[in-house]
């Protein structure tokens, strides 16, 4: 059951639980008691627990741009100000900077933004100072409050891309043409990481998405991706985050075990971060628990922006690299469908020493496409990573091959099965079943709600609560 609670002096409103692909729980509303919103900042467990608090002596985020692909960012919250640098609507809902809150669960994108970048605020009548960046130029960098919510990379700045997702759409648009033309957006505006919190229940995407997802590879862009959650039927890992490359994240619950309703598992997962009893934001200014790998993924792209800011030379794909590769080996050992590498040290992905990496551990679009689109590559000319800029590129298409009408097999057929790999998968997670109920944990394959029938890909926000 997932609490909302607004600001003091706000009145709580109930709305309708929505039964979407994501897997949503009814929300309860309550008034609170006068408090100090220092009562919500102490709730970020996540801050300490994920090694959050001693990364920040190396990095804050500074000078790197994240873009939020999600239902509109309210930048009037208290804790964004001076966050967002800009934004659009991909939706055609009538949403032309990307700050309005829409679809079937508007406050999803304010919920993620907060985790993501938020600045918290000063409480009344108290006189604010910028706070020094990390690392050894101390640098003044954004004010920092000491109230409200900070979020992972307080000192980056926010793209908001606003979709419509979760109900019919007014503007017409489906998610299948609002997905590739917010990636492409976000790349060609200048975000050096891509958090996408949204997901379905099919692993499959539409061979439409290629070309968008291969530009952001193409332009070293990071791209983070929600697993998506047990308990709204996403059993497997669902698309976006199956496309080859980027980095998946699962959830963990307050013990810092594999959740069971907020998380999913699939064989593209990266890495595992909290995602339950979260922390964010809410349009106009309120705040709400939540839960889900929707916000397991804002603390994942957050240290990837810190990263980024950090060493502003460093490719995606060594980015990705040191996340993995210095996340703490659970379960299984080795890489598993359910932890990935493993869970998030976001401490030692900003300080420990980590070989230099020439590829993506988490594989490539262009590699997929090449191979099962039936495209040939062989003709298109080789793209180096163009040098960080903070100035809005202007950026060439991409360079996409011609690919033939694929066969109904694989015309969007993830990774994990057009590689052969369909029966050790299945191996694979009952493996990961048995494990989980020998610890006496409930079963995680958990059949779908019956919102929607498994496969359709409709998208969603990859949460497991609705706060309201």
């Amino acid at each position: 059951m997932t609490r909302a609670t607004a600001r003091p002096g706000r009145t709580a409103s109930a709305l309708m639980a929505l039964a979407l692909t994501a897997g949503i729980l009814p929300a309860t509303l309550a008034a609170a008691p006068a408090a100090h919103a220092d009562s919500w900042r102490d709730k970020e467990y996540w801050l300490a627990e994920s090694g959050i608090t001693k990364a920040w002596e190396v990095s804050k985020g500074a000078n790197v741009k994240i873009a939020v692909i999600d239902s509109g960012v309210d930048g009037t919250h208290p804790d964004l100000a001076g966050v967002l640098s800009g934004g659009t609507d991909v939706s055609g809902a009538g949403n032309p900077d990307g700050r309005a809150s829409i679809g079937a669960k508007p406050e999803h994108g304010t919920l993620v933004a907060t985790m993501l970048a938020g600045r918290g605020h000063q409480p009344a009548g108290a006189t604010a100072s910028p706070s020094p960046s990390a690392g050894p130029s101390a640098r003044p960098g954004p004010t920092v409050g000491t109230d409200g919510i900070v979020g992972v990379a307080p000192e980056a700045q926010l793209l908001s891309v606003s979709t419509w997702l979760g109900s019919a759409n007014p503007g017409g648009k489906s998610d299948q043409d609002q997905i590739p033309e917010a990636v492409r957006w976000a790349v060609d505006h200048g975000a050096r990481v891509i958090n996408i919190s949204l997901g379905s229940t099919s692993p499959e995407w539409p061979q439409s998405w290629d070309a968008a997802f291969l530009y952001a590879e193409q332009k070293d862009v990071v791209i983070v991706a929600a697993a998506g959650n047990r308990l709204g039927g996403n059993i497997q890992v669902g698309a976006p985050a199956t496309i080859p490359g980027v980095l998946t994240v699962a959830g963990l619950d307050r013990k810092g075990r594999a959740s069971v309703d907020s998380s999913s598992q699939g064989i593209s997962i990266g890495v595992a971060a909290p995602a339950e009893n979260l922390i964010g934001g809410l349009p106009s200014g309120g705040y709400a628990e939540w839960a889900g790998t929707s916000g397991a993924t804002p603390i994942v792209a957050g240290v990837a922006a810190l990263i980024r800011s950090k060493w502003p030379d460093m490719t995606a794909s060594q980015v990705i690299n040191r996340i993995v590769s210095t996340a703490k080996d659970t379960g299984a050992a080795g890489k598993d469908p359910i932890y990935g590498f493993g869970v998030l040290n976001a401490e030692a992905a900003l300080k420990a020493d980590v070989p230099e990496a020439k590829t993506n551990p988490l594989g490539s679009i262009s590699d997929w496409i090449r191979v099962h689109r039936r495209g040939n590559l062989a003709t298109t000319p080789a793209t180096e990573a163009p040098a960080p800029s903070s100035a809005l590129p202007t950026l060439p298409e991409a360079t996409v091959p011609v690919a033939e009408q694929p066969s109904q097999l694989d015309s969007a057929v993830p990774a994990m099965v057009v590689l052969g790999f369909g029966a050790l998968f299945l191996a694979i997670i009952a493996a990961a079943v048995f494990q989980l109920r020998r610890a006496g944990r409930p079963d995680v394959a958990g059949g779908p709600d019956g919102s929607e029938s498994p496969g359709t890909g409709v998208l969603d926000p990859a949460d497991s609560g609705q706060p309201n």
